[in-house]
């Protein structure tokens, strides 16, 4: 009887090291190498009046900064030689209450150019260790953040007001549930911002109205890309909608995509470029996969972190 069995368990073992090996790989190069493959997405948009010279944005987004990320610092530094016309900021900055001084340090050379930010939820509270499977029962149910989800309670907060008031001091614009407006390359542009939806603290009446026609641009901003808020947007008439919140997925399946989006937005446009429609309208939508990690799931995959740069071209007509 041992003979009989002894090829089958052996051939079973050897499936278990195997899958066992294969998945520490996976493990390995998701946290050891792609987490800190960091690159530049670069992608046209046409919504410039006719005539207007183009104008570079470059969007950052979901940089969730601890304390020793030292490649990811000096990469963001770096992205100040892109020279770009402008900068918006898309929130998520932080993973670890302590890492303020790092996350300006890093961000120190954009602040040289004109920009505005929005924040998200990670700016406001530390992170928590959660089972990354709960994101899938989410995506289920319809429940993300606090938009059907009970609300989390003795939550650590970070210390958001250092960066706000650094990037105030930089003279960028707050658009938290607020409008501003930046002057870039002889441009004058109109931005709407909103707090972070995916805790519930977007206020659209405060912002309601839609584009500044005396604008040469209008832009709106938000953390995370809720289709109520893409609704919005769009119904009034906003030509780009910039957001962040995704991570792209942070883990996808090679030549499949993304599995969840942590918020009711489909995974078809979990990043990049795309479009949002309202019965009569139709706004350009940029999702950033942004360029940092949960510290508690420090691992992406077949989705590197990225910063992009939106060169905004004139539209036909």
């Amino acid at each position: 009887m041992r003979a009989r069995y002894a090829v089958p368990l052996k051939a079973s073992l050897k499936a278990a090291l195997a899958v066992t090996a294969l998945s520490a790989a996976t493990v390995a190069y998701a946290a050891g190498y792609e987490a800190r493959a960091f690159r530049l997405r670069r992608v046209t948009v046409p919504v410039l009046r006719p005539g207007m010279p183009p104008l570079r944005l470059l969007q950052v987004s979901d940089i969730h900064m601890v304390s020793g990320q030292n490649k990811k610092r000096r990469w963001l530094q770096s992205l100040a030689g892109l020279r770009p016309d402008f900068v918006i900021n898309t929130g998520d900055n932080l993973s670890d209450p302590e890492a303020v001084p790092e996350a300006l340090d890093a961000l120190g050379p954009l602040l040289e150019f004109p920009g505005a930010y929005v924040f998200g939820s990670n700016d406001y509270y530390a992170p928590r260790l959660r089972n990354p499977a709960r994101y899938l029962a989410e995506r289920a149910s319809g429940r993300h953040g606090l938009n059907g989800n009970a609300p989390a309670r003795n939550v650590p907060r970070n210390p958001w007001w250092e960066l706000r008031d650094a990037f105030d001091a930089a003279g960028w614009a707050n658009l938290t549930n607020a409008r501003g407006r930046i002057k870039a390359a002889g441009a004058e542009i109109a931005l709407t911002g909103l707090d972070d939806p995916h805790i519930r603290r977007d206020r659209y009446a405060e912002v309601a109205g839609g584009p500044d026609h005396d604008a040469d641009l209008s832009l709106a901003v938000v953390h995370a890309p809720y289709l109520r808020v893409l609704d919005s947007f769009t119904a009034d008439g906003y030509p780009l909608i910039l957001a962040g919140h995704t991570h792209g997925g942070q883990l996808c399946v090679p030549f499949y995509g993304a599995l969840v989006t942590n918020c009711d937005l489909d995974p078809d446009r979990v990043k990049g470029l795309s479009t949002h429609e309202t019965p009569g309208h139709t706004s350009y939508l940029h999702v950033s996969a942004g360029c940092g990690t949960n510290r508690y799931t420090p691992v992406r995959f077949a989705c590197p972190p990225e910063a992009t740069l939106l060169t905004l071209t004139p539209r036909e007509t």
